[in-house]
């Protein structure tokens, strides 16, 4: 087992660095829409390449870091149902949920992606807009991102079996969003105080 939480350290660590790196892209789009803006009102000009980019970098920056997303535990759940039950429940939740719903729709849009981005890169697809740019890089992000996000649902069902079976402890331990705001409430108490 412990060969296998030193790959799941290593997923992790490799989808940490992705979604950091990736959260740039925020701030690169941001800014290819500002300077977009402003040469169309001030210019009376406009591309079709620079709003397909920012349309690109917003989803390459939503692709590439939902695996991260995934190592934080962060993605969308029902707390109220999920909070009710023990910790022991919930990640048995969590294994089956990542086992028969994560890895199959996973494994089964990477088996669609791979011919689809093929094709696409093969026929040097372009976009139908005037001036449009290349398509095959925004369908391999779809691609890419399904890839990490499945070798990350690979991590995080190393981790539950380990965690249920006593062999690492729970890196993210449930807080309900009542515990959570009674800790951000406890911070800013203490904030004020000093």
């Amino acid at each position: 087992m412990s060969g296998l939480i030193g790959l799941s350290r290593l997923i992790d660590r490799f989808n940490e660095v992705v979604g950091k790196a990736v959260s740039w892209l925020i701030l690169l789009a941001i800014l290819v829409s500002a300077t977009n803006a402003v040469v169309r009102k001030a210019f009376n000009t406009s591309s079709n390449a620079w709003l397909e980019l920012q349309w690109y970098l917003f989803g390459a920056a939503f692709l590439l870091a939902a695996a991260y997303t995934l190592r934080q535990n962060e993605h969308i759940r029902i707390d109220i149902v999920y909070g009710a039950f023990s910790r022991r429940v919930q990640h048995w939740i969590d294994l089956l949920g990542h086992i028969f719903f994560l890895m199959p729709f996973t494994i089964l849009m990477i088996a669609y992606f791979i011919p689809y981005v093929g094709q696409s890169v093969r026929s040097g697809e372009m976009s139908s807009s005037a001036g449009g740019l290349i398509i095959w890089p925004a369908k391999a992000l779809l691609l890419a991102g399904f890839v990490l996000l499945g070798i990350q649902g690979v991590s995080e069902i190393i981790k539950k079996i380990a965690i249920m079976r006593g062999d690492m402890p729970d890196p993210t331990p449930f807080i309900s969003a009542h515990e959570q705001a009674e800790i951000e409430a406890k911070t800013l108490a203490g904030e004020v105080r000093k």
